[in-house]
């Protein structure tokens, strides 16, 4: 009987080089960025930037609180701004020109109050600094940030979004690259740092595309706060010690006159940048996917806020929050057993849960495909039964926040 033999292959004797862990993040990291620029410069070529849709005289009569006639006249009678007529004869407005209709009709109606069409705070009301914060990665803090800040923009609000997330989304929904248009020294870390770069925040706010919005951009550079912040107190005495919570607190006040309302996007992480930012705050809001492991998530998220501002009171700290409520993030109704979480947390939290959730919805997802917001992309880009949903929603969530706001100045709610 014959034994067939097979015949083994020969061992290559080449060394095949193998990368380290490091070289293959890095590796990684540069090929997502690129890839990420490519497609970023496809949709914004780095010559353009971001711009706002017009709105239509329907939408600009319902935003500033008068009839569409009343625009009408106005546009007929040559009384402030011109809209943009269309070939078939639609009238547009610029967020721009809407504003200044405000302005106007603030200073001549007669039986309505100035803040019916600008409700800007008065000199008696304290500057809202609202904290959208979580950190549970996922839980919606930067789509609730936007929205919130270009909803109250819309409504004719001053407001200042403040970029604390390292990884800078709301700077890139804002139309703000953090990769390529933030450079040394051009985020908050500018504000709030110990050594002699240290600029005025005035120096590092930039206006947006979106009037009556301005943005503090974020990038990688503000790990450098969490880096710095021990070695400062490090044998510092008391005092200086004490000082690293108020940092963000102290850059606002430099710009408060010029601001109604401050929203910061807190990251994901409760280190020094969060803790300074919760302390700068005048209200929080907590966002929560409404599953049973991001609740176990929050929970410890809450013991360590807890003891780490029990500390910040002892050292002198002043913790005075307006409001504190628990949003529901990504809510799907029609599933039970987030129905059955929600259900739990407005029994044990009662009026701390906001009323309105934020649904999930695609048309959410479909805007921010192009790096868009709801309030950006307009009504005929999408479905249109899936945009009003989504709409609702979204209107719902961000007037409760600013009923809020509207209550802690002592004004009546909308």
């Amino acid at each position: 009987m014959k034994v067939l033999s097979v015949s083994k292959p020969l061992r290559s004797t080449r060394v095949v080089p193998q990368k380290t862990v490091d070289e293959t993040i890095g590796a990684h990291a540069s090929l997502i960025s690129s890839q990420l620029q490519s497609i970023s410069e496809a949709i914004f070529p780095p010559t353009a930037s971001k711009t706002l849709r017009r709105f239509t005289s329907g939408e600009a009569a319902k935003l500033i609180g008068v009839s569409d006639s009343t625009l009408r006249k106005m546009s007929l009678a040559g009384d402030g701004p011109q809209p943009e007529l269309t070939s078939n004869g639609r009238r547009l407005y610029s967020l721009g020109q809407i504003n200044e209709l405000r302005e106007r009709l603030a200073s001549t109606s007669r039986g309505r109050s100035s803040h019916d069409f600008l409700p800007r705070r008065g000199p008696d009301d304290h500057l809202q600094v609202v904290a959208v914060t979580n950190f549970k990665g996922g839980s919606g803090k930067t789509t609730t940030s936007v929205h919130l800040s270009q909803y109250l923009a819309l409504q004719g609000y001053r407001v200042l979004a403040l970029d604390l997330d390292p990884q800078a989304s709301l700077s890139a929904l804002l139309g703000i690259l953090p990769e390529t248009h933030v450079g040394h020294n051009e985020t908050l870390y500018a504000a709030i740092r110990y050594d002699d770069e240290r600029r005025s925040l005035m120096d590092v706010i930039r206006q947006t595309y979106f009037n009556g919005l301005d943005l503090v951009p974020g990038n990688l550079e503000l790990m450098e706060f969490e880096h710095t912040t021990p070695r400062a107190l490090t044998g510092a005495s008391k005092s200086e010690q004490e000082i690293f919570f108020l940092r963000i607190a102290s850059a606002l006040g430099e710009v408060a006159d010029d601001y109604d309302v401050v929203v910061i996007d807190c990251p994901p992480q409760l280190g020094y940048l969060t803790l300074s930012g919760l302390c700068a705050a005048t209200s929080m809001v907590v966002t929560v996917h409404p599953q049973m492991l991001d609740i176990a998530s929050m929970s410890q998220f809450l013991l360590m806020t807890h003891d780490l501002l029990a500390v910040v009171r002892e050292a002198g700290g002043e913790l005075r929050y307006d409001f504190f409520k628990y949003l529901l993030t990504r809510f799907e109704p029609q599933d039970a057993p987030q129905t059955k979480v929600a259900a739990l947390l407005r029994n044990l939290f009662d009026d701390s849960v906001m009323t309105n959730p934020m649904v999930k919805s695609a048309a959410v997802s479909d805007a921010g495909l192009t790096k868009q917001t709801l309030y950006e992309i307009g009504r005929e880009n999408l479905t249109r039964s899936t945009y009003d949903r989504a709409m609702e929603s979204l209107d719902a969530v961000n007037l409760e926040i600013e009923n809020e706001i509207r209550s802690a100045w002592g004004r009546k709610k909308r």
